[in-house]
């Protein structure tokens, strides 16, 4: 179980890496003009895409084992709830895809100030999720 929990903690912060990154460089991209400038942002949104995927996949599987090697966590209410924020995580991870598309067809119709404001939900999420995990709260 150990091993399964320390990989996923590793694939979690992978993850977190590209969902905090990945929404900063919608910021840049929408901020240049040239087309050498929107070809790189373009090339360096679909490779962090493509290693933040990697990293929820398996963050998301690891997690899934830890519950079926000890499912009476499952009855534990601070499980649901974290669940729950996964879930919302993997719907954000969803945007962002949804948003790189955009900006990669040129219909990118989102501010810069719009992007930052977005890039931070990520991080609420993050708060909730490790103060779940770590203390465990009764709910």
């Amino acid at each position: 179980m150990l091993w399964l929990k320390a990989f996923h903690v590793v694939f979690v912060v992978t993850w977190f890496a590209g969902l905090f990154y990945l929404p900063r460089l919608f910021v840049y991209h929408v901020g240049v003009t040239d087309a050498a400038g929107i070809s790189r942002f373009r090339v360096m949104e679909r490779k962090l895409f493509i290693m933040m995927s990697i990293g929820a996949v398996l963050a998301v599987l690891l997690g899934a084992a830890m519950v079926v090697g000890a499912p009476g966590y499952l009855a534990m209410g601070w499980l649901r709830v974290k669940v729950l924020l996964v879930a919302g995580l993997l719907g954000y991870h969803a945007w962002c895809y949804q948003l790189m598309l955009a900006l990669r067809a040129g219909a990118g119709a989102h501010s810069e100030r719009w992007y930052r404001v977005f890039n931070e939900l990520p991080s609420l999420l993050l708060v909730g999720i490790v103060v779940l995990a770590v203390v465990k709260p009764a709910l």
